[in-house]
């Protein structure tokens, strides 16, 4: 009889290392892409922030929000315009690259230009999805449903190594809680840890967002990003998860919980220094 397949408790992409008892590292970019000269400006400004304080930066932009909460919200620029920027990315700036898909027919055309493959919360549980990301062998990060407890996501971490693929990131971006709104529980982090084996990242921004809060669109909380932030790192995580934009306030989506990118590097110095205190080994108070 097979032995079931694990997740990898340590994932690279790229140079960069994701694993529980690894330095933290840091997925972050503008939540849409909005144009090739956007996106290579805030990508080439992250690298810059990431050489600084010598952290692992993978840069994250969508080329479609397919799950806005209004017809009238603007989705991107689309698969074909944006996949040769997250080429250009790659090759001119160096940096992994992580985006969304929503299709399974999705999968491979994007596998072929960016890192990792990332998989909505919403569509956590689509089966087709999981198993055509996790058939292109590229790093698939899925985020956890707001309407699953942490110790469902075995079943979904079990769908795509059952695919072959044991490279896995899975993603905490709060939960459910009454209409509007989300919490976040840090004893999932350790469950997820614990129930998946996988390394876990923290979405900080997502998970102050205020789903359909503003009526035709979501709303959010971003001042609370640092804190949540903070308290995820605290508790120990392998990265954490941070959309952050030149002038959100003008952003075509997720404005009101993104980073502004003036406040993203000292944002993430002061986490780096949690992880430290989190992972720093202490004879006293053995695991």
């Amino acid at each position: 009889m097979n032995q079931p397949v694990s997740a990898s408790p340590v994932v690279s992409v790229g140079s960069v290392s994701f694993g529980q008892d690894r330095p933290l590292s840091i997925i972050a970019g503008p939540c849409q892409m909005e144009s090739r000269a956007h996106a290579l400006e805030v990508a080439g400004a992250l690298k810059d922030i990431a050489a600084r304080l010598n952290i692992g930066l993978v840069f994250k932009s969508s080329f479609d929000k397919a799950n806005r909460t209004s017809a009238s919200g603007a989705r991107g620029i689309g698969l074909k315009q944006a996949l040769p920027v997250f080429a250009e990315i790659r090759s001119s700036l160096g940096l992994p690259v992580l985006t969304d898909v929503h299709e399974a027919a999705q999968c491979a055309e994007v596998a072929q230009v960016v890192d990792v493959l990332q998989i909505p919360a919403f569509l956590c549980r689509q089966t087709d999805l999981l198993l055509a990301a996790a058939a292109t062998g590229k790093v698939v990060n899925v985020k956890k449903g707001q309407f699953l407890a942490p110790w469902d996501m075995g079943n979904v971490v079990a769908k795509i190594t059952g695919g072959g693929n044991r490279n896995i990131l899975v993603t905490e971006r709060g939960a459910s809680f009454g209409y509007n709104t989300l919490v976040s529980d840090m004893r999932a982090l350790p469950i997820l840890a614990r129930t998946t084996g996988a390394p876990v990242i923290f979405d900080a921004t997502h998970s102050v967002q205020q789903p359909g809060g503003k009526g035709a669109s979501t709303g959010g909380e971003r001042e609370f990003v640092p804190v949540l932030a903070r308290a995820a790192v605290a508790v120990g995580v392998a990265g954490v998860f941070i959309e952050t934009h030149p002038d959100p306030d003008h952003a075509p989506s997720d404005g009101p919980n993104m980073v502004p990118l003036r406040e993203f590097e000292a944002l993430v110095r002061r986490l780096m220094a949690f992880d430290a205190l989190a992972k720093a080994a202490d004879p006293a108070c053995p695991e």
